[in-house]
């Protein structure tokens, strides 16, 4: 009898496989694309932008040369803006005429400008191109606010400009002095009036001499007739004051009989009487603070 018997198992591939004694492993070869060395395109790409930028250019630059005989219009139109007192759009017109002949994108907007602030009247002008055929002017013209001299007129800065006609501003204050102290006079002048403005002054007259003394003329008005004040040198803000002080305790009730006061000292002033009213001595009066 016999007892059980087994089947031989055929050999397990793969995981049990035993390896060869004294065999080296296969190592699979690298493609051939990746052992290449690689090609460097940066030189050509660094190449490249400055000539894409120079055939650009060229392109933009015909371009332009074609389209501008179509887009550079005769000048049609000027506008000018303002407000006007002393001087006319049609003398503005004729000033301007030479350069409005040109075309849009050849007119001279510099040389517009300073022709056009060349004018008496005109302290600034502003000059722009409006597509497609237009320029529009803007001008501020001069302030006069007192006259300079005989022979000019000062505007609020302090800067002189020379119209034709002075005859139409002789009502204007009148102010003298060297021509390099044109806006010191101007500053004296208005500080000066508005102190003197709540007393019923105004002034007529303001004189810089070389050698640095200051003249100062009152008009008449509802404080009596025009005076002149003697300032002297230097201090003027604080030999006005004294001045103002003084004419309310003492001087305004006999201010139609003064025809100078003399601010020159420093802790006084001097009056000088009209000649009608004159005292017998004819010297002047002395008042102190």
């Amino acid at each position: 009898m016999y007892g059980p018997s087994t089947r031989p198992q055929p050999p397990a591939t793969g995981r049990n496989k035993p390896v060869p004694r004294g065999a080296s492993r296969m190592v699979a070869k690298e493609p051939l694309s990746a052992r290449l060395p690689k090609a460097n395109f940066s030189f050509l790409k660094r190449l490249l932008w400055p000539v894409l930028l120079v055939v650009l250019g060229f392109g933009t630059y015909e371009a332009a040369q074609r389209l501008l005989p179509y887009a550079d219009r005769p000048i049609t139109r000027i506008n000018v803006q303002g407000d006007l007192s002393y001087i006319s759009q049609q003398a503005v017109q004729q000033r301007i005429a030479p350069y409005v002949a040109s075309s849009f994108f050849k007119i001279d907007l510099a040389a517009m400008r300073t022709e056009l602030e060349q004018m008496p009247w005109i302290a600034h002008a502003e000059v722009r191109r409006v597509w497609p055929d237009q320029v529009v002017i803007r001008l501020e013209e001069q302030l006069p606010v007192a006259r300079w001299g005989d022979e000019a007129l000062l505007n609020n800065q302090g800067q002189a400009f020379t119209p034709r006609e002075l005859s139409n501003y002789e009502h204007l204050p009148q102010l003298f002095g060297p021509q390099r102290a044109q806006q010191q006079v101007m500053q004296q002048y208005q500080v000066l009036s508005q102190m003197l403005r709540p007393l019923g002054f105004s002034i007529v007259r303001l004189e810089l001499r070389e050698r640095g003394s200051w003249f100062l003329t009152t008009g008449a008005g509802s404080a009596g007739p025009g005076i002149e004040l003697l300032l002297g040198r230097d201090h003027l803000v604080e030999k006005m004051r004294r001045f103002i002080a003084i004419y309310d305790k003492t001087l305004k009730d006999q201010i139609t009989n003064i025809a100078r006061v003399d601010l020159r000292y420093s802790n006084g002033l001097a009056v000088g009487w009209r000649e009608q009213a004159a005292p017998a001595t004819e010297k002047p009066a002395v008042a102190k603070n």
